[in-house]
């Protein structure tokens, strides 16, 4: 990272992570979370995001944090990957920050081989870890949403007729 970012910080208990700005479409309240049959563990459901339909991801689940119930006062961060919009739930959005290239560490220094984290940031009040969107999903996952997906879409054109 040679150049200062904009990255958007969201928290899960009291662990700050961040995702690149231009990953982020808006951050919105939590809303109705529909199901979707066949989705893979790590999909809540789906919700229609101005006539798009995009699977919320449960990154507590990712992240390895304890479960808990969706509450109110949780938000979706609406951000996209190479190939699709997610609604990432998460418990707030905290706002956009400048990282500048000196309070950065790259994963590898860290910690080589780690699957979900680009890096991490240093700041007076701890540490934040900025997550890479791309590796968010595997695989298996992506298709399993999309073959669920499909099927989901099939289903509405059945109850259309």
């Amino acid at each position: 990272m040679g150049e200062a970012r904009f990255l958007v910080v969201f928290a899960l208990d009291d662990q700050r992570y961040a995702l690149a700005l231009d990953r982020v479409q808006r951050s919105i309240r939590v809303v109705a979370v529909t199901p979707l049959p066949e989705a893979p563990a790590i999909v809540l459901g789906i919700i229609d995001f101005g006539g798009v339909i995009v699977p919320v991801i449960n990154i507590r689940k990712r992240f390895n944090h304890p479960p808990r119930d969706v509450r109110l006062s949780d938000h979706l961060v609406i951000a996209t990957t190479g190939k699709r919009t997610v609604a990432l739930l998460v418990d707030e959005t905290r706002g956009v920050i400048k990282a500048s290239p000196g309070s950065y560490a790259p994963a590898a220094e860290i910690m080589p081989r780690l699957e979900l984290v680009d890096g991490a940031m240093r700041l007076e009040d701890g540490l934040i870890l900025i997550h890479d969107l791309e590796r968010l999903l595997s695989l298996e996952e992506e298709t399993a949403i999309d073959r669920a997906l499909r099927h989901e879409r099939g289903r509405g054109d059945e109850t259309d007729r």
